[in-house]
């Protein structure tokens, strides 16, 4: 690619990948360039890692800063430049529109909705977009973690009818309950919604506020307290990883090192150790 000049950067680097969901592109730059005005066929959802961008798009004057969620809308006329010629870098995902039929579904938007917001700041918003981001890169996420991560993202930035009150917490005590029974068993969005009586959107909702932690961590969680559990009874790695429900060992390991700060093995030569006189 080259800037507006026609000039080749040698501060550019863009890396596209396929995702794990069809019909989503991942990508990834680092740049100083000048885009000149264009536009997609595809939503684009993204977030600026570094350094700060401008630019004119069909929803008026943009400047987005670090930290900050971006957004444009099929067919919508936008350009894009650096602030004062600095490098900016950032991640984005572009998402053919069939991509998020259903979940615009289960934010109760209309069919032809739009993003309303170019530039967002909303950290919330900036956190679920890197999390889907990693988790349609590793192609390890299940479809319960990444419709959870997408219908949160989208919820702030399309706009709705949709009630926001959000419904009492014992709304989803029998989710909760099903979780805490089976945290090993693959969990079913629209089921969990389902059993509590609620619309996807909804039950997201509540369940955060009944529990500080949305449905899809909050399994992790239980997940790993069950592994955790299994490996100071004795059980191996490996199968204390695939009981618990995780992908592999590596997976275990790296949820587990995120939370406790240490890793499985660790605790495995502390429980060998344990009241060991030397």
């Amino acid at each position: 690619m080259k800037d507006s000049s026609g000039s080749q950067s040698t501060d550019e680097k863009i890396c596209l990948r396929q995702t794990a969901l069809p019909g989503v592109i991942s990508v990834e730059a680092r740049s100083r360039r000048t885009y000149s005005r264009h536009t997609h066929d595809e939503f684009g959802i993204g977030v600026l890692l570094e350094g700060a961008h401008e630019s004119v798009s069909g929803r008026g004057q943009v400047r987005a800063e670090t930290g900050q969620v971006i957004s444009v809308n099929p067919g919508e006329v936008h350009d894009g430049h650096p602030v004062d010629g600095e490098a900016r870098r950032w991640r984005m995902l572009f998402f053919r529109p069939e991509a998020l039929a259903s979940a615009f579904a289960g934010l109760g938007a209309s069919p032809g909705s739009e993003f309303a917001y170019p530039v967002l700041a909303s950290p919330s918003a900036a956190c679920a977009f890197l999390d889907l981001h990693t988790s349609v890169s590793g192609y390890s996420a299940s479809a319960f973690v990444v419709e959870s991560l997408l219908i949160e993202m989208l919820s702030h930035l399309v706009e709705t009818d949709i009630g926001t009150q959000i419904p009492s917490p014992s709304s989803v005590a029998p989710a909760q309950k099903l979780l805490d029974a089976e945290p090993e068993v693959e969990a079913s969005l629209d089921d969990l919604a389902t059993l509590c009586g609620l619309s996807r959107f909804h039950f997201l909702r509540a369940f955060r506020s009944a529990t500080g932690l949305p449905p899809h961590a909050y399994q992790v969680q239980r997940r790993l307290h069950m592994g955790r559990r299994m490996i100071l009874d004795g059980c191996g790695l490996a199968d204390a990883a695939n009981a618990s429900g995780f992908a592999d060992q590596s997976h275990f390991s790296r949820h587990f090192v995120r939370t406790y700060g240490y890793t499985p093995g660790e605790l495995v030569k502390a429980r060998k150790t344990a009241g060991r006189v030397t």
